[in-house]
């Protein structure tokens, strides 16, 4: 039987906001994550392991971190004569579907033409900024199997999360109520942003929505495109049940490093089955421990040297701890240095940071310290250091 040709788009343009500093001048899937690897690593790695080898990436914020990290697509073998990684870009022209994108509704519906020369028999659409494991391939085939317009992957979150996401009421596996972020959800069942599509009558919603409402206000998919799927019976669920973890903000991108630090973490990135496969930024040493060092729980990457006390952490590339200097419960991305003295607790600690006082209290608030700072006096818990103000 011949393969489904399947494309994946993956949504890389939204602004990023709520990983604030984190996503001040770097693209939202560009956001290092575990010390190793960046958030555009898990959807480009599943397609990897998938086999699926037409991969477009559709970018518009901070566009330079993201295109010098994902380049040809070559760790993960897309870098082909044919098909493999297409990079989109927001464009300028005199024709419709052009310039900056306002949501990801507006995103799928300003590639439509180059979609319809594609011509795949499914659309895998996907955001970037979750950590999980999916074959897309296998659930193109089921979407395909299906007949349907629409197939939302769902999983649980926590009560308190639902609000965040597209709330959606099933009767067996087909989507019978789809409310997207409501005050009061009904529900813990969300839809976490894996959809895959047939593309013709999907494009067709899109095109009478942006007749009805205009290219500006077609927003998120979740507020008008994937209503009117569900309204005309035309939306299917797909339960996952495996680790999932919208790393989207602040506290639940620390909450998932410090998940990767258990004895058991839920999620392997090393399993030779189903590798996260990432670019290596360059060729660095092992880590280095020194002869007084403690390290407990923690993750420690490659050029990264520790002298001092570690505890529950995740030690990014060339990361120095100093003697004499404390990490506790915390995230130090690329090129961070705490030096002697200092004590980091519960805190997010950006590229190429000088900490040389105390950041953050334990089990408080996390603070979050920029991209290229110094810090040179004590920071509470919860600190954002340095304060930048909006656009």
């Amino acid at each position: 039987m011949p393969r489904i040709r399947t494309l994946v788009l993956i949504l890389a343009g939204g602004a990023g906001g709520r990983l604030e500093l984190l996503t001040h001048t770097r693209a939202k899937p560009a956001v290092p994550f575990a010390g190793t690897h960046r958030l555009i690593d898990f959807p480009l790695s599943n397609c990897h392991n998938s086999r699926i080898d037409d991969v477009w990436i559709s970018q518009q914020f901070n566009p330079v971190s993201l295109s010098d990290h994902v380049s040809n697509g070559r760790p993960w073998d897309l870098d082909r004569t044919s098909g493999g990684l297409l990079v989109l870009h927001p464009r300028q022209g005199n024709e419709a579907g052009t310039g900056f994108q306002e949501g990801t509704g507006e995103a799928l519906w300003s590639q439509a033409d180059l979609i319809r020369q594609f011509d795949p028999d499914a659309l895998v659409v996907v955001s970037a900024d979750a950590v999980y494991k999916l074959d897309y391939y296998a659930l193109a085939e089921e979407h395909c199997k299906a007949g349907k317009a629409v197939t939302m992957v769902t999983t649980e979150v926590e009560p308190d999360d639902a609000d965040r996401y597209g709330v959606v009421q099933l009767d067996g596996d087909k989507i019978t109520e789809y409310v997207y972020k409501p005050d009061e959800p009904k529900g813990t069942t969300i839809s976490n942003e894996v959809f895959v599509f047939t593309p013709e009558p999907v494009l067709k919603v899109l095109d009478e929505l942006e007749k009805e409402r205009g290219q500006d206000d077609l927003e998120d998919l979740g507020h008008y495109l994937l209503p009117r799927l569900v309204d005309a019976g035309e939306a299917r669920a797909h339960p996952f049940d495996g680790y999932w973890r919208d790393v989207g903000t602040i506290d639940a991108f620390h909450e998932c490093h410090m998940e990767l630090v258990e004895d058991e973490p839920p999620i392997d990135l090393d399993d030779p089955s189903w590798p996260i496969l990432t670019r290596a930024i360059a060729n660095r040493a092992s880590a280095q421990v020194g002869s007084g060092a403690s390290i407990v729980a923690s993750l420690i990457a490659p050029g990264a040297k520790v002298a001092g006390d570690v505890s529950g952490s995740v030690l990014g590339r060339g990361v120095v701890v100093e003697k004499g200097a404390t990490v506790r419960d915390s995230v130090l991305l690329p090129g961070a240095i705490v030096r002697a003295g200092a004590t980091v607790n519960r805190a997010i600690i950006d590229d190429h940071v000088d900490v040389r006082a105390d950041v953050g209290e334990p089990g408080g608030a996390i603070a979050l310290i920029g991209l290229h700072t110094t810090v040179d006096e004590t920071l509470p818990a919860g600190a954002r250091y340095p304060e930048v103000e909006d656009d």
